[in-house]
């Protein structure tokens, strides 16, 4: 038996850096990649598609990792940074996007990040486990956002 657990999340923030190191580095998907807690591989399978192998999590006898890859499409002209996911590829499909914005002074930054994670786990487990899995993604992208703003001068 399998339970879904979906993650919706949106960040917005401004940083110092410049648009253009900015949009550099995200567009970069290994240097991105590098800002992302516990990413135990990300394997570049080609033409734009990377497979996200992150290390594995839990508690007792529930051992969790997860794995997907996603398909990325940069815009310098829009400041943009799509993913879309690709099936057959792991636990998840996960898409997302950047969306860049040169403030002159300042960069805005704007994450939103959608995904489904599939747990072979017992249905009964899913009010227990959903919320934990849920939890525990938004500390990942919490910390990744955490680290990009270091990377480029802190926020504004």
């Amino acid at each position: 038996m399998t339970i879904n657990v979906s993650i919706d999340l949106g960040y917005e923030f401004d940083v110092k850096a410049p648009a253009s190191e900015v949009f550099a580095l995200l567009a970069d998907v290994p240097k991105s990649a590098s800002h992302f807690p516990k990413v135990d591989k990300l394997v570049d399978l080609g033409d734009g598609v990377y497979r996200w192998e992150m290390q594995k999590i839990g508690v007792a006898q529930i051992n969790l990792q997860t794995i997907y890859a996603s398909r990325y499409v940069s815009n310098k002209t829009r400041g943009t940074v799509v993913w879309t996911p690709v099936k057959g590829e792991g636990n998840a499909m996960v898409s997302g996007n950047w969306k860049i914005t040169d403030n002159k002074k300042s960069t805005n930054l704007v994450l939103k990040i959608d995904g489904e994670l599939s747990i072979p786990l017992p249905g009964l487990m899913k009010m227990v486990v959903a919320p934990v899995v849920q939890a525990e993604f938004e500390k990942l992208v919490e910390k990744y956002i955490d680290n990009l703003t270091r990377c480029f001068g802190g926020e504004v």
